[in-house]
């Protein structure tokens, strides 16, 4: 009979892994990253299942970010209206009332920066025309990945930031033509 002490032991994990708790995992995308550029952005999530609401407010609140948990299209406009500046909105399709294409649609017809990811089970070719026609900027498929979604909300909020540095910009440039057109008028060639 072979003795125990010869046996070698290895554990599943190495002390390294230990050292690091607040680590993601590797097959994990790190939400930190992200969060340290946009954690004052607001995330709406406009969802009617209890499940489905509870579980994307704890991803939310595990991945550090500002999210506001609303239940449906409605409570979802409002939250868009009431929050300053750009948002990046996770919205289901299918809820009573005010559905997620509405809510696309006049989210559209404002002027308000707002990146919209439309979460929907219906994943066929004609309902992702219809989404994003809707004027969805991404879908996603439930269930989805939990990565997946943090990867397409690192991209939406990447863009938003793009959206907000070249409105920037663009004021810069409208004051410095004010100011060219001030003293063309001072010194006239």
């Amino acid at each position: 009979m072979s003795n125990m002490k010869d046996i070698p032991f290895s554990p599943p994990w190495q002390i390294s892994d230990l050292e690091k708790p607040d680590q993601p995992k590797a097959t994990e995308l790190d939400a930190r990253p992200a969060v340290a550029r946009f954690s004052q952005m607001p995330i709406v999530i406009a969802e009617d299942d209890l499940v489905s609401r509870t579980l994307m407010s704890s991803l939310m609140e595990k991945w550090g970010f500002k999210a506001v948990i609303t239940q449906d299209g409605h409570e979802a406009m409002a939250a868009l209206r009431g929050e300053q500046g750009p948002a990046l909105a996770l919205l289901d399709w299918m809820m009573p009332g005010m559905d997620g294409l509405e809510v696309c649609r006049r989210v559209r017809e404002s002027t308000k920066m707002v990146y919209v990811i439309l979460l929907t089970s219906l994943g066929a070719k004609e309902n992702i025309v219809e989404g994003l026609h809707a004027g969805a900027d991404d879908y996603l498929i439930k269930p989805f990945d939990k990565n997946e979604l943090l990867a397409r909300m690192q991209v939406g909020l990447r863009i938003l930031e793009l959206h907000s540095t070249l409105a920037a910009r663009v004021k810069e440039l409208e004051k410095a033509a004010g100011e060219i057109d001030d003293l063309k008028l001072r010194f006239p060639l």
